[in-house]
C-alpha cells in the first residue's frame, strides 16, 4: 500500500512549513515492501484470470483508443490539478506532508505511480467491477469495485479523510470503465488514475511546496 500522505513527528510543530522532505532511499524501502505484498499479488491474480479465461470484461485491450486517450489524458490532467488543490486544503491538518526531497526522488515516485495505476485498475476495475458486472450486473460490479477500492486504502494506515477522498477519483473512474464507448478497456482509467495519484501524493506535494502553499500561515 502506498504510504499515507502525512508524517507526524515531534519536529512538525517547530518547522516553518508543512513539507517533510522524503529521501529517495526511504521511498525505495516502502516501494520494495509494497511490490511484494500488494502489486505482485494483484498482478499475478489478474494474469491468472487472463490466462485461464481471456475475458473481454477484464479490459486488457485498447478499447476505442480515441475515447480512451481523450478521457485518460484529459481526466489525468484534471484529476492532477484537483487532487493538488484538495491536498493543499488538507495539508494544514497533517503535521508534515511528505514531499520528494530531490529530483531523483520525484522521478522515482512518479515512475512507481505509473506502475501502480494500471495494476490497481486491473484488479479493482477490471477483475472486481468487470467480473461482477458480467456475472451479476454492471451496477453491482461498479458498487463492489468502487467500495473495495476506496476502503482498502485504510489498510495502508490512511486517515479516514484521505480514504474518503479516494472516492472522488474512484467513482468517476468506475463510471468511465463502464460507460466509455467501445469494448471495456483499462487504458483511459489507468492514465486518469495516474494523474490523480500524482496530484494527491509526492509529485503533487512537490508542486505545492514549490508554489509556497505549504508555508504555515498561508
Amino acid at each position: 500500500m502506498q504510504e499515507p500522505p502525512e508524517t507526524r513527528t515531534a519536529v512538525a510543530a517547530a518547522r516553518s512549513d508543512l513539507a517533510g522532505p522524503t529521501a529517495a532511499s526511504d521511498s525505495l524501502a516502502w516501494m520494495r515492501l509494497d511490490l511484494a505484498i500488494r502489486l505482485v499479488p494483484f498482478t499475478a491474480l489478474v494474469a491468472a484470470i487472463w490466462a485461464a479465461l481471456r475475458p473481454a470484461w477484464l479490459g486488457l485491450g485498447p478499447g476505442s483508443a480515441p475515447a480512451q486517450l481523450a478521457f485518460g489524458l484529459g481526466g489525468g490532467a484534471l484529476f492532477f490539478a484537483a487532487a493538488c488543490a484538495l491536498q493543499g486544503r488538507l495539508a494544514p491538518g497533517r503535521g508534515l506532508l511528505r514531499v520528494p526531497g530531490s529530483a531523483a526522488g520525484l522521478a522515482l515516485q512518479a515512475g512507481y505511480f505509473l506502475l501502480n495505476a494500471p495494476i490497481e485498475e486491473a484488479f479493482f476495475r477490471g477483475l472486481l467491477q468487470g467480473g461482477l458486472g458480467a456475472a451479476v450486473s454492471p451496477a453491482a460490479g461498479l458498487a463492489a469495485g468502487t467500495a473495495s477500492y476506496v476502503l482498502y486504502h485504510r489498510l495502508g494506515g490512511w486517515r479516514w479523510t484521505d480514504v474518503l477522498v479516494t472516492a472522488l477519483a474512484g467513482v468517476p473512474l468506475a463510471l468511465a470503465f463502464w460507460l466509455l464507448p467501445g469494448p471495456p478497456s483499462l487504458l483511459g482509467v489507468s492514465l486518469a488514475h495516474f494523474g490523480a495519484t500524482c496530484g494527491f501524493l509526492g509529485p503533487g506535494a512537490w508542486v505545492l511546496s514549490r508554489l509556497g502553499v505549504l508555508e504555515r500561515g498561508r
